[in-house]
């Protein structure tokens, strides 16, 4: 295990900022090193996928950051509630904490997105020309107007108005048997629900609200603004939560350096804790920012 300092981020946000708790990891030996800042799945924290994933790829050389982003786990903001544009600015100040490290070699920054994270990843990278390099694992590249069309746009605006209705009424994040949640199924809960993804700092609630951030957030459309930045994605050929088809397509439109992996996976969740997905993620991914990280 490396050593993790606990460090706080200041993000934008109300009055001064939003204070981020992040848990930093740095590789043995002297530095300047490369390093990523990494975002993950929907409610998830710190201490669960994004540093799993953090510790290994200290290990393989990079200075990490995993972090809570606003709202969740030990961070200030609304409780429970998806900011899409407030996890943006969380990445940039992710990225600034970096920039600003000693150990840090700040032209040789990336970020690391999973689940969620990856399209989140990918739009700061479409933004932020700061980050030298992206990786989706297992990534969520959501486009509203591909929701649109696949559920009729009928039905995808009674549902955005229905979010609206309630939006700060809250539901759980996962549930058993069937019931209502936000991220429903028995996968989803297999994770966050049982001893496989306790954490402390993880709370069993969301906004309604949140599912709007959810449906209207375009992370696809950043494809087309990574042609200076290579991309990674990394997908499992079979996942009934984050698309195939849409990690097809956010490779297909990118137009510049880039590279897919399709892993084996039976489940999404495969690729938060199941072997030998992770460590096949994680190898593609290292080797990846080696060759544009340097």
């Amino acid at each position: 295990m490396t050593v993790v300092e606990r460090i706080t981020l200041t993000a934008d946000g109300p009055g001064d900022g939003l204070a981020l708790a992040g848990h930093l990891r740095l590789p043995d030996g002297p530095g300047p090193f490369p390093a990523v800042a990494l975002t993950g799945p929907f409610t998830g924290v710190k201490e669960q996928v994004t540093g799993a994933y953090a510790e290994r790829l200290t290990q393989a050389g990079f200075v990490t950051l995993a972090f809570d982003h606003r709202g969740f786990g030990a961070s200030q903001g609304r409780r429970g509630h998806e900011d899409s544009q407030g996890k943006l600015a969380d990445l940039r100040a992710a990225v600034a904490a970096l920039a600003a490290r000693a150990e840090v070699a700040e032209d040789r920054i990336g970020l690391v997105g999973i689940c969620l994270g990856g399209g989140y990843a990918m739009r700061a990278a479409a933004t932020d020309p700061r980050v030298r390099a992206v990786a989706g694992i297992a990534g969520a590249y959501n486009s509203p107007a591909r929701f649109a069309q696949g559920m009729g746009i009928d039905s995808y605006r009674t549902a955005l108005a229905s979010f609206l209705d309630r939006y700060d009424d809250s539901l759980p994040a996962v549930a058993p048997d069937g019931a209502e949640a936000a991220m429903a199924g028995e996968e989803p809960y297999a994770y966050y629900g049982t001893e496989r993804g306790a954490a402390p700092s993880w709370a069993n609630e969301v906004t309604r609200g949140s599912l709007h951030s959810l449906m209207t957030f375009d992370a696809l459309g950043a494809a087309d603004l990574l042609g200076a930045t290579p991309l990674l994605i990394v997908h499992g050929e079979t996942d009934d939560y984050c698309s195939p088809d849409l990690a097809r397509a956010m490779y297909e439109r990118a137009t510049g350096q880039k590279e897919i992996r399709w892993l084996g996976c039976k489940q999404h969740i495969d690729l938060y804790d199941a072997e030998p997905h992770v460590a096949q993620a994680v190898q593609a991914t290292a080797a990846f920012l080696h060759r544009h990280l340097g």
